[in-house]
């Protein structure tokens, strides 16, 4: 009798249960605001493509693909849009007159300094969401990042490009080469180590990766895992148990990270010196009850991640497609040999001249943008409009930056490596659809550091060697993986001294 009656209770359980999940594909099919918004039929119903395509690595391709298959705008989630084009650019990260501010979502949770240990929850100038408190933030950091203060570091970051460059003519004499972007890698980590943390790493001291370097860029695994149960809210416990081991190795690598940053500065701050870095404004500057050592440990351990792996990973990808395209190459070596006559010469001042340089440069932040991921946004209270496509409030939305700067309406054979669109007058690119330091507030901060590596490090490099790939068939575009960050395959070269001197 019990049985039975159970029994006659599940039917119509399952009944209405089956009917709420019928009412809700239909409402998202066709009552959603954004159901008139093309993209894949199961990413309207359901976040599992979104999640799929996250774990699997190949996130950024897979957009690029649905914008050229469904246009400018595409519904990538239930109630998520994805955009690749200069004005989505605009309309998302700038402020315009009457509008709202477009602020940073739940992805942002998984950030470094969240643990217990040091404060859960603790925001960085990265991570932090509140419009006003970030502005805050980055009034402490500005002056420590201006334009000013970077010419006044370039003594120190050089020292690292300087031991990189001898570096490189060690290890790249040997037959079997050398890996160059894991010694990228080592450069900027120590560069950033330096600027941030009063003393380099000595990464490039050795040949494997650092064990910290190795613990921070793990850590980052916490933003995906948590971006993965922010689209999964329910069903957190679930994801929770069948991704414990990447849960334990994030959280592992995240508190390693966190204690590391944490006694570096410490030791920093209690140091007295003269030296200029990025902390000396700070230090000197602050409020110690505003900004506690533990607000600049968490802000130093973002600024050194984020300033050093995209940094790394540009110059990886600009010296990938400069020796597999050997026309763009030679170019660029006449300019630069034809430039200097002595090693000391190179210094930052004297390389933002160089046109051929600097396009170079802006075409590898194009053609392999060195942020893998989108930086989403949601809507404000009341909607936005973004694209020309008015939205509600608390849609995610964001500018896809691969599928933005590899599409062909907004570049003219966008997959083929041409520095030259850049300094051609009567090109028709869409320039703006390119930010590889985003734009508006949440501009990267560090981005005159980037600039300063980018144009002294690539000068100095090829007007010392000849480099030429092991593999010349590695396709680099088919071998990445988005792990967080962009996970880099192996790029070999051999390197040959010119027969010139480096002091």
């Amino acid at each position: 009798m019990f049985t039975e009656t159970i029994q006659a209770g599940i039917l119509p359980c399952f009944l209405v249960l089956f009917g709420l999940w019928v009412f809700q594909i239909i409402y998202h099919f066709y009552f959603h605001p954004l159901s008139k918004i093309p993209g894949p039929w199961l990413a309207a119903i359901s976040d599992i493509p979104y999640c799929w395509w996250l774990i699997g690595g190949r996130q950024p391709f897979k957009m690029l693909e649905l914008h050229n298959k469904y246009g400018p705008t595409v519904r990538v989630g239930p109630n998520e849009v994805s955009f690749n084009t200069a004005q989505a650019w605009k309309d998302i990260h700038t402020h315009g007159s009457g509008r709202q501010t477009f602020q940073k979502g739940k992805f942002y949770d998984g950030a470094c300094f969240a643990t217990e240990e040091f404060n859960r929850g603790l925001s960085t100038i990265v991570s932090e969401r509140r419009p006003e408190v970030h502005k805050q933030m980055k009034s402490h950091w500005a002056s420590a990042f201006s334009e000013r203060a970077i010419v006044e570091q370039e003594e120190l970051i050089c020292t690292s490009v300087d031991k990189f460059i001898r570096q490189v003519g060690i290890r790249g004499s040997k037959k079997e080469g050398f890996d160059i972007g894991l010694m990228f890698e080592a450069m900027t980590f120590d560069v950033m180590g330096d600027l941030a943390f009063g003393k380099a790493f000595g990464a490039l001291d050795e040949e494997t990766r650092h064990p910290w370097i190795a613990a921070a860029i793990g850590s980052l695994m916490m933003a995906v895992l948590v971006d993965v149960l922010n689209h999964y809210p329910t069903l957190a416990r679930g994801v929770v148990v069948l991704l414990n081991g990447k849960f334990k190795k994030a959280l592992k690598d995240m508190r390693t990270n966190e204690r590391f940053v944490h006694d570096t500065v410490k030791r920093r701050i209690e140091t007295k010196t003269d030296r200029k870095d990025l902390l000396t404004r700070i230090i000197q500057e602050r409020d110690p009850n505003v900004v506690s050592d533990r607000q600049i440990a968490a802000h130093s351990s973002d600024i050194v991640i984020a300033g050093s792996d995209t940094t790394a990973t540009a110059l990886s990808a600009i010296v990938y497609f400069l020796l597999h395209n050997p026309s763009s190459l030679a170019k660029l070596m006449a300019e630069v040999r034809d430039t200097f006559k002595q090693y000391s010469q190179i210094t930052y001042s004297s390389t933002v001249k160089m046109k051929y340089l600097h396009a170079v440069i802006q075409e590898g932040l194009r053609v392999f943008p060195p942020v893998s991921f989108p930086l989403p946004r949601d809507v404000p209270d009341g909607g936005a409009t973004v694209d020309g496509q008015f939205l509600p409030g608390g849609v995610h939305v964001a500018a896809n930056p691969i599928a933005a700067c590899l599409s062909s309406t907004n570049f003219h054979d966008p997959w083929s490596w041409k520095p030259e669109r850049w300094i051609d007058s009567d090109n028709s690119d869409v320039f703006d659809s390119s930010q590889p330091f985003s734009l508006g507030p949440r501009v990267c901060i560090g981005r005159n550091v980037a600039w300063l590596e980018l144009h002294v490090t690539l000068a100095k490099l090829f007007w010392v060697y000849d480099l030429e790939p092991v593999d010349p068939t590695l396709d680099w575009h088919k071998e990445v993986r988005m792990i967080s960050l962009w996970k880099m395959p192996k790029l070999m070269v051999r390197a040959k001294n010119r027969g010139v001197d480096i002091y």
